[in-house]
């Protein structure tokens, strides 16, 4: 038997959004109701599930999700995490937010855990 955590808790919203913010990335708060691309070490708001040419985009703000990390592997249970340098997620001491982490595959390079 498999286990799959997609859709659980799952909660998108929609902002405006400033400079350049690409798919599949983590977002943080710029202003009122618009978010921007995260920098290295920014504590996230939510991961950008679509991105429209008219300065809006959706955002995943809470539930599931698959990312891919860099750095040391995050560890399972609660761990602090914070954007990367190249649109993805790292383990963080500090600046980060805690989320619940359900699996690390440190051969794919990738995270899954709740927002």
């Amino acid at each position: 038997m498999s286990i799959s955590f997609g859709g659980v808790g799952e909660l998108c919203v929609t902002f405006k959004t400033t400079g350049t913010v690409t798919k599949g990335s983590p977002v943080k708060m710029s202003s009122n109701d618009t978010v921007a691309a995260c920098s290295n070490g920014d504590r996230f708001i939510g991961i950008a599930v679509d991105v429209k040419s008219d300065g809006y985009c959706t955002v995943q703000v809470s539930g599931f999700t698959v990312m891919a990390y860099s750095g040391t592997a995050p560890t399972v249970g609660y761990a602090m995490l914070a954007a990367d340098a190249s649109g993805g997620v790292k383990a963080a001491a500090s600046g980060g937010g805690e989320h619940l982490v359900l699996n690390v595959d440190t051969t794919g390079g990738k995270v899954g855990f709740i927002i």
